[in-house]
């Protein structure tokens, strides 16, 4: 795997500026599980672009007779969270995902428990916090229609990225415990260094390549539910 040229983020061949990662679902992530971590991808670009139209919605608050501080932490939200988000959970996942690191699945459950609370925060749309939400978009009906039209629409997308968000960590958590995933396992990784040498992720990767998935992984003594019990 260290042999590949980095291809994420795509930029333009003239810039001095090289890509940071090498990514590429369809090679490095077990089949089973490519389409979750292609939406939970989907997820990180559609955050990215709800700060992109957070910017122009407090552009249209700080019009309508808003704070000028709300715009400029939202561009701060924007160059900030955007990177940050891709590189602290999105990578802790696709990595996880990779080679079945329990340590990297807990890292990706620490921060994005913590992004999801942010995402609800920031739906809430506190006044000086640079973000337009719930709290903001209607109280500022009666100040400006045409503003709080634009920062509904950011409040909208707000949400429905919170509540994707939980939804992905509940998946993903029952996915992880299924396999017999647990934070002995994400401790005992850390403890021999296994999450940070290469030369055991690749085996690892070539391991699950050659057998398949080793997600999940279920125990070996199945639990017998009863027929007629309430499912």
């Amino acid at each position: 795997m260290t042999d590949q040229a980095n291809n994420f983020p795509p930029l333009p061949k003239f810039l001095r500026i090289k890509p940071c990662f090498y990514q590429n679902v369809d090679e490095e992530i077990p089949e089973p599980h490519c389409q979750l971590v292609r939406r939970i991808y989907n997820l990180w670009i559609l955050y990215s672009i709800t700060l992109c139209v957070n910017v122009v919605a407090c552009i249209a608050w700080w019009a309508g007779g808003g704070d000028a501080i709300n715009f400029g932490f939202s561009i701060l939200w924007l160059l900030v969270f955007s990177p940050c988000s891709y590189t602290c959970w999105f990578r802790p996942l696709y990595k996880a995902f990779r080679a079945d690191s329990s340590f990297n699945f807990m890292a990706f459950f620490f921060i994005f428990f913590l992004q999801c609370v942010l995402a609800f925060i920031q739906s809430l749309g506190i006044s000086g916090w640079g973000a337009c939400g719930w709290i903001a978009t209607v109280m500022f009906f009666s100040t400006n229609v045409t503003s709080a039209i634009f920062m509904l629409i950011c409040t909208l997308l707000f949400t429905v990225v919170t509540v994707l968000m939980g939804l992905v960590l509940i998946k993903v958590h029952r996915l992880y415990r299924g396999g017999g995933g647990s934070l002995q396992r994400a401790q005992e990784e850390w403890s021999t260094g296994v999450w940070k040498n290469p030369t055991v992720r690749e085996a690892g990767f070539n391991a699950i390549s050659e057998t398949g998935p080793s997600l999940p992984q279920y125990p070996a003594a199945v639990p017998n539910y009863p027929e007629s019990g309430p499912w």
